[in-house]
């Protein structure tokens, strides 16, 4: 069976991954289309820059003592502090991800994601998702530095999932691919 499949401007197919299925599909780039490549995996807008995550934020009720709470207990690293009035562009990153996506530790200035946060936390919802080598381990590590957790590591299908309380309003999940 063939397929084909055409994309307007100003989309360009970058990528394709192999095939999944024995089927071949058609690609088309331009008006020229190339039989035997199989699935689209990414696509790049004519500006030649790929769309990505550079900063993700997590709300925090203190910004001091977030940036205690990630840096010497979860072990991030301080990127960036800029003061603005009375709060901060505060960063941190992975030490292992150093130029790599940033959390913006956010204050809580606006009542309705205050609102929010504390919805998401009452229902035992994590905010955000941190990728851990070890699960168990750090579990461990972080139980013995007083860290709260409101579910301990779980098995869930093809991972296994912890869940903390970041002491700034959030629930926070570790998980760790199996």
């Amino acid at each position: 069976m063939i397929a084909s499949v055409h994309f307007p401007p100003p989309l360009n197919v970058v990528r394709a991954m192999p095939p999944l299925r024995t089927e071949r599909c058609t690609k088309a780039i331009g008006n020229k289309p190339v039989r035997g490549v199989s699935v689209i995996f990414a696509f790049e807008l004519n500006t030649g820059k790929m769309i990505s995550i550079n900063v993700t934020s997590v709300p925090v009720d203190d910004q001091e003592k977030a940036l205690k709470f990630y840096t010497e207990v979860l072990g991030f690293i301080k990127k960036t502090d800029i003061p603005l009035g009375e709060h901060r562009w505060l960063t941190v990153v992975s030490p292992r991800e150093q130029s790599g996506v940033e959390l913006l530790l956010e204050p809580m200035g606006f009542e309705p994601a205050r609102v929010y946060q504390k919805a998401l936390k009452d229902a035992g919802i994590p905010w955000t998702s941190f990728a851990a080598d070890d699960v168990q381990k750090e579990y461990e590590r972080l139980k013995a530095l007083g860290v709260v957790f409101s579910i301990e590591p779980t098995t869930a299908g093809p991972v296994m999932i912890a869940v903390l309380d970041d002491t700034c309003g959030n629930n926070i999940q570790l998980a760790q691919m199996l």
